[in-house]
């Protein structure tokens, strides 16, 4: 997922792991909490949910930012409302990504507005499946773990 301050950008893979797919963008609520069910109850429609990502948007030198924070902070809350493992993604360039390919299909930023969350998420969910597809090993970081090392 791709975590905004207005909106949430959300993807889907296929069971196997091989296709990454736009699913949908949820507007950010009055508060994390409404937020968080919201995004919860989102996701219950698609079954069973084998781990999430949630992209951290580090400035390009891979610095913290009020954006990363608010990532870290909406990770973590959804961390306690799930079972489903939550993975940190170093999501660096993904929306510059998705705008590019927006563009080369023919949308403008106005048509694209509704969608760059979307495939901003894609990018994200893309760029994990491929460490995974060629590391072998889950990719991303635990908050936690992301924590104890930035600290």
């Amino acid at each position: 997922m791709d975590v905004g301050k207005a909106r949430i950008g959300l993807a889907v893979s296929d069971f196997h792991g091989i296709l990454a797919s736009p699913f949908q963008t949820l507007k950010r609520l009055e508060t994390l909490e409404e937020s968080i069910r919201d995004l919860l109850d989102t996701c219950n429609e698609l079954g069973e949910l084998l781990e999430i990502y949630v992209g951290l948007p580090l400035n390009l030198k891979g610095a913290v930012t009020i954006s990363t924070s608010d990532a870290l902070e909406f990770a973590e809350e959804l961390t306690s409302k799930t079972a489903v493992p939550v993975y940190l993604i170093d999501e660096r360039l993904t929306t510059s990504l998705a705008n590019s390919q927006l563009k080369l299909i023919g949308k403008s930023q106005r048509e694209a507005r509704s969608s760059i969350d979307q495939m901003a998420a894609v990018a994200i969910l893309e760029y994990a499946m491929s460490k995974e597809s060629a590391s072998g090993q889950v990719p991303g970081v635990f908050i936690s773990d992301w924590k104890s090392a930035h600290e």
